[in-house]
């Protein structure tokens, strides 16, 4: 099971972070501290996957991540997910990503924070890996982008009738 997705720069900054465990504000914030530590600290050419720390339940748990550019991608899971099937999601991720923000960068996580969310939901809900066919998961956020954008058409244009 996933227990958590977070997405960080190379300072730290959190830019996503989503738990499928209740933890407290106070632990999670944590939990990204020492997250970050474990891998920030860790040389390119070693493997994405390493015990998971203290916080997050030691080592029954594993932290699983890829760096691209000023971003980390990290799972969070515990020790019966497939260290190389969570590395292929989170290439999904980063290319589904890549697809609905054409090139994405740090900025479109941080403003387009909803989307992005939109898009995990798509991939993962509970914990649980719902969907990576990345064509599945485009063709259903291209459909959430169409009903919005008809929502938002609709409250135009019933503003002006008063």
């Amino acid at each position: 099971m996933i227990k958590a997705i977070l997405i960080f720069n190379n300072h730290g900054k959190p830019r996503l972070s989503k738990f499928y465990q209740r933890y407290s504000e106070d632990t999670q914030q944590q939990i990204i501290r020492e997250t970050f530590h474990l891998v920030s600290k860790r040389d390119e050419n070693v493997c994405n996957f390493l015990e998971g720390g203290l916080l997050i339940g030691g080592s029954d748990n594993k932290l699983i991540y890829r760096h691209y550019a000023t971003l980390y991608f990290v799972f969070c899971v515990d020790s019966s997910e497939s260290e190389l099937g969570i590395l292929d999601l989170i290439q999904v991720f980063v290319e589904t990503l890549d697809k609905c923000f054409e090139n994405v960068c740090e900025l479109d996580l941080i403003f387009h924070v909803d989307k992005v969310h939109n898009i995990l939901a798509e991939m993962v809900m509970g914990g649980m890996v719902l969907e990576t066919n990345m064509n599945e998961i485009v063709t259903q956020i291209d459909a959430q982008n169409k009903l919005e954008k008809s929502e938002t058409g609709q409250v135009d244009k019933g503003i002006g009738d008063f």
